[in-house]
């Protein structure tokens, strides 16, 4: 009747033997079968994750705790007093420690930072340095004298009637 002739199976047009045209039978042969597996989708470890998180909760609360609030506030600005000086051995076997009185701790600045040019006795170079001794600028505290060792001194200076300036006291 009104049958439509099948079309001959194609032959030598790219397929193997036994394989079908069908496109919705390979297409279910391909679903069925599993993706292969990829190297680095695996996802983390949750005791992996949990001891990260530990050491940043841990770490955040070391930091809070010993920052000092970030600031300076705790800190010397001038710096830290020296070391101790260590001796030998003492007479209990335990070593002792040597610190200086202020007296020597202001002779061995002096004698660091100034002698060169006011003289060891302090009496300074005429026209060139001022005295230190007996003057009234030196005299108004110690303060000042400390505020001329850190940072030095720049301009004229009148010390005892006489100006001197020409040369910058460096710190």
């Amino acid at each position: 009747m009104n049958e439509e002739p099948k079309s001959p199976a194609r032959i030598g047009q790219g397929m193997d033997y036994g394989e079908q045209a069908d496109v919705q039978q390979v297409h279910a042969a391909v679903q069925r079968e599993k993706r292969e597996p990829r190297v680095g989708a695996e996802p983390l470890s949750i005791w992996l994750i949990a001891i990260y998180g530990l050491a940043v909760f841990f770490g955040g609360a070391y930091l809070g705790r010993y920052s000092g609030n970030f600031t300076g506030g705790g800190l010397d600005p001038i710096g830290a007093p020296p070391p101790a000086k260590k001796t030998a051995a003492g007479p209990g076997g335990g070593e002792q420690v040597a610190e200086l009185s202020p007296r020597d701790r202001g002779k061995k600045i002096f004698a660091a930072n100034c002698q060169t040019c006011h003289q060891a006795t302090g009496l300074g170079v005429a026209g060139q340095y001022p005295p230190l001794a007996g003057s009234e600028f030196t005299n108004g505290g110690s303060r000042r004298m400390g505020m001329i060792v850190l940072k030095g001194l720049q301009g004229p200076v009148k010390v005892k009637g006489q100006q001197y300036g020409s040369a910058v006291m460096q710190p």
